[in-house]
């Protein structure tokens, strides 16, 4: 057996299951939580020991501004995950090409993800692998995408309905955040990029004319589904031979009126405003009013859904093939399904990196990974991928 040496940027929620599942699957060696609070990163190293019952992961105090100090810190690492803003990505980038050390990301900016794979030569010549987008949604909802296509011969329209949602959602918002609110605000800011008729399109969050309801049964019955984030690169990827991709975006019934009411009044911006004389971030205003009501408690119930949808055809006959992930919390972990998702695919890629599964370069991770690979991963994790195959009547 191999033994790696990791390394994780963020000792949050998905950076701790990150290291979790590396520990447990990932021939580790060791897995070093960097953050710049010294305690969260203790927190989180001293969880993952327990939950291990190893001392493989130790803590570090690190700040990712500090160019110098995070190339040292990236130097003697086989691998590791930017769990972090997608905002330091691309500069994480830059220090993982100088040190010379492969890396993947929670990702959650198109622009940026596409910033990272243009660095697909200087990442061959380093011999590192850079592989952005990982996660849920983008990232594990790339891949089944990926998966279901194969379930045809030909695809003609894919369309995802991915969402991270509370089994007992409470008034007023029902709804509750699993993962950073920045990256929930960049996604129903930034719209979605759709294919239509073999064209990439830029779809704005929350278009009326793709709002609709559906029904994916029981625990969570009748859903929102709208434009927004989600599918990052797929238009770019599987858009060369699929001429329809959608992605959507599932909540609660009433959840789109109350967002669309604060992207319409401006909130979303981050244009400084004059406030009483002062310089004011809408988007930040947002967040220190917003993250305290809707910010997820630590024995939080959820369930996250990757629902795809693939038609076409097989041996020539009009076919739906429907690829369907369900998560929720793992009581005996303590792990939400958000963190089993989002940071147990991070995992899967960077090891994935580290054995040498994945070759230098820059890549997204639909075409990184193969799709079977990826899904038969998540089932190892007791992660609930089903699929299935029916002629379209």
């Amino acid at each position: 057996m191999s033994d790696y040496r990791y390394g994780i940027l963020g000792a949050g929620r998905q950076g701790t299951a990150a290291a979790y599942d590396l520990v447990v699957r990932g021939e580790a060696a060791s897995v070093t939580l960097a953050d710049i609070d010294l305690s969260a990163a203790r927190r989180a190293a001293e969880r993952v020991n327990r939950l291990t019952n190893t001392e493989r992961a130790t803590a570090a105090q690190l700040d990712v501004m500090d160019h110098a100090a995070l190339v040292a810190f990236l130097r003697p690492l086989d691998a590791f995950i930017a769990a972090v803003s997608y905002k330091l990505n691309l500069r994480i980038a830059e220090a993982a090409l100088e040190a010379g050390t492969s890396m993947c990301d929670l990702g959650g900016h198109t622009a940026t993800a596409l910033a990272q794979i243009a660095l697909a030569d200087r990442a061959r010549e380093r011999g590192i692998a850079i592989i952005p987008d990982c996660g849920e949604a983008p990232g594990l909802a790339n891949n089944l995408m990926a998966y279901a296509t194969t379930l045809l011969d030909e695809t003609d329209d894919l369309l995802l309905l991915d969402g991270g949602l509370p089994l007992h959602p409470e008034a007023p918002w029902e709804y509750r955040v699993t993962f950073s609110m920045d990256g929930l605000t960049n996604e129903y800011a930034g719209g979605a990029d759709w294919v239509r008729d073999g064209r990439i399109v830029h779809v704005d969050t929350f278009d009326p004319a793709e709002y609709e309801l559906v029904d994916l049964g029981e625990p969570v019955g009748e859903l929102e589904a709208f434009s927004a984030g989600g599918g990052s690169t797929v238009p770019w990827t599987l858009g060369r031979t699929v001429p329809s991709i959608r992605n959507k975006v599932l909540r609660y019934p009433g959840h789109v009126a109350q967002f669309q009411a604060f992207a319409d009044a401006g909130f979303f911006s981050e244009e400084p405003i004059e406030v009483d004389g002062a310089p004011v971030i809408p988007r930040h205003v947002f967040h220190a009013l917003m993250e305290p009501q809707i910010r997820a408690p630590e024995a939080f119930e959820d369930i996250v859904i990757a629902h795809v949808i693939a038609t076409g055809r097989r041996g020539g006959v009009p076919t739906r093939a429907v690829v369907d992930l369900r998560a929720v919390r793992d009581d005996a972990l303590g792990f939400t399904g958000m963190e089993r998702t989002t940071g147990w695919h991070a995992a899967i890629v960077c090891h994935m990196i580290a054995s040498g599964a994945i070759p230098p370069g820059a890549a997204p991770v639909e075409e990184a990974v193969p799709p079977a690979t990826m899904v038969a991963a998540l089932r190892e994790r007791a992660l609930a991928v089903t699929e299935t195959v029916e002629p379209i009547r």
